[in-house]
């Protein structure tokens, strides 16, 4: 997509005190959390085959890159009107995601029908964001994502500075060709842990309208934004609502 100029809401100051509260609670994230990953990856392991921990790869923020430099890149998807050499586009990165597995390791093995993708962009718009009763999550794995202890590894990400605290939800690129077109501006920034989508719905929403609070969230971020996202969300995480 074409890179749009996006208002920023805090000066660079800010922004760089902001990094260092991350790097400060994803680093406290990780050493109180240890414990309980170590147990949750010894039950896992015990519970059903394959590895503790999940990681796959997942879309993060979008490059930018000059249209002439995407001359002879065919694995994306050019706009309608085609590439102007000199405007600057956003190209889809991807980085690696880790949390501790919750489904069968087999899962596309046993259930190949719920990857098959056959449905139109409008019903995938429609479909829940989570699967209810979903039968690829182990009964451990469901208790997990309950407690959502099951994303405490998301820390590292955030460390390394391929996540945010708050931000879009990290996307599953097998989805990205069901996105329209203006849909594809939420990976302008990166992901987050939490989000506007995880404050206003959870688990309970459609892709559309988490798609819907990622947007919101690109327009309208900022750090006050971000700090009263987090304190939202550790409510509505010990209250466990919208957890699928």
């Amino acid at each position: 997509m074409p890179v749009l100029e996006l208002e920023r809401r805090d000066n660079w100051l800010i922004e760089a005190a902001y990094r260092g509260l991350e790097i400060l609670v994803a680093l406290t994230g990780l050493l109180v959390s240890l414990p309980v990953v170590l147990i949750e990856a010894a039950l896992v392991r015990w519970e059903s085959p394959g590895a503790a921990l999940f990681i796959r790869q997942r879309a993060g923020r979008a490059a930018v890159v000059r249209g002439r430099d995407l001359a002879d890149r065919h694995e994306f998807i050019a706009p309608c009107e085609g590439l102007k050499p000199d405007e600057l586009y956003y190209v889809p990165t991807t980085f690696p995601f880790v949390k501790i597995r919750t489904m069968y390791a087999d899962a596309r093995e046993r259930f190949p029908e719920l990857y098959s993708y056959t449905f139109s962009r409008e019903e995938f718009h429609k479909l829940p964001l989570k699967r209810p009763n979903d039968p690829r999550i182990t009964p451990l794995g469901r208790y997990l994502r309950k407690l959502t202890i099951d994303e405490l590894p998301n820390f590292w990400c955030v460390l390394t500075g391929a996540m945010r605290l708050v931000g879009p939800r990290p996307e599953d690129p097998d989805f990205l060709p069901w996105y329209h077109a203006n849909e594809m501006y939420k990976f302008s920034v990166k992901p987050g842990i939490t989000g506007l989508w995880q404050t206003n719905g959870r688990g309970l929403l459609s892709w559309g309208e988490q798609i819907d609070w990622d947007l919101e969230y690109v327009r309208t971020r900022n750090v006050r934004m971000d700090l009263k996202i987090i304190a939202k969300t550790l409510w509505l995480v010990m209250s466990g609502h919208g957890a699928l």
